[in-house]
């Protein structure tokens, strides 16, 4: 276990000490934890360079690198196509000027010695200037055909996704019920609204503390403009801390497990899928309550009956 070491004489302050004080009650513990936290919104920390890209960011550069191979194939093959005009069009003087058998006697040989010997130089010439460059063009494609083969494994690891489904866990810290699991066809486009209309519907009138990261859905100005309205305090917990909120995220491995052995095609299948789960969870007993083996269900019934 590595611990960053105290500096003599200092403990180290963090917001979460305020849980340590017991002449807080939980209330006021909440408060001052909000208070002494960041803000929930603020200038973005720029991404360190030697951070390990995402799948959607790697899927984006492979297919800018296929398109980019595009591009250069296409001009490739307009510069070869402008090469083969030039070429057939020398070729054709060239043929032009070639002597005829008459011209080619002895004496007519003898008197144009020099002329003749150029020309067949120079088409000699001609004839090794396309065979290179024919052996260059070979290489070439050779070089595309490997960019492209290796272009195309990279493409087959990664899992091309074309929709995305997203899901909102709410659930409950004391009592661990799941109270809805609201389905956005919208996926990766979720908008704060679309959220905020979702938790409308789902969060109880007498919320006191909302506890959710620092996604961008949690910190735009709609979702501040709701917890204004309701009269619930948002508790962000800290950045790259997720087991500052805990409870939601084995939830969340919950869900993920129950779901890896069912299948589904459409977002409506999904949609019975969780329906089915809301229940099942919500009445099996839950070893992480105060009272081990009670359901999420019983505990709240009899936590409002105390």
């Amino acid at each position: 276990m590595i611990e960053r070491p105290a500096e003599e004489g200092q403990e180290p302050n963090y917001p979460g000490r305020v849980f340590a004080d017991p002449k807080l009650s939980y209330p006021e513990a909440v408060r001052a934890f909000v208070a002494a936290s960041a803000p929930i919104s603020g200038p973005h920390k720029e991404a360190e360079k030697n951070q390990k890209p995402s799948k959607r960011a790697q899927i984006r550069e492979l297919r800018q690198e296929e398109a980019d191979l595009r591009a250069k194939r296409r001009q490739l093959r307009q510069i070869r196509h402008d090469e083969d005009a030039t070429w057939r069009k020398n070729r054709t003087e060239f043929l032009a000027k070639k002597p005829s058998d008459r011209e080619t006697s002895q004496p007519q040989v003898r008197a144009h010695w020099g002329s003749r010997k150029q020309q067949t130089e120079k088409r000699r010439a001609f004839r090794e200037q396309r065979q290179h460059r024919l052996a260059v063009r070979k290489q070439e494609d050779q070089q595309w055909r490997s960019a492209r083969q290796n272009l195309r494994e990279k493409m087959n690891l990664l899992p091309i996704v074309s929709a995305w489904i997203a899901v909102l866990l709410v659930t409950d810290n004391c009592t661990r019920q799941c109270l809805g699991l609201p389905l956005f066809v919208a996926g990766s486009h979720v908008t704060a609204e679309m959220v905020v209309a979702a938790l409308r519907t789902l969060l109880p009138d007498n919320l006191q503390f909302l506890i959710s990261d620092r996604g961008i859905h949690f910190t735009a100005q709609t979702f501040q403009q709701l917890a204004v309205e309701t009269g619930f305090v948002h508790v962000v917990i800290a950045r790259h801390r997720p087991q500052s909120n805990g409870i939601a995220e084995r939830f969340v491995r919950t869900i993920k497990e129950w779901l890896a052995y069912r299948t589904w095609s459409s977002d409506q299948e999904l949609l019975v899928l969780l329906n089915t789960f809301l229940p099942e969870f919500n009445d099996r007993p839950h070893q992480g309550l105060p009272l081990p083996g009670l359901s999420p269900n019983e505990y709240a019934n009899r936590f409002w009956l105390l």
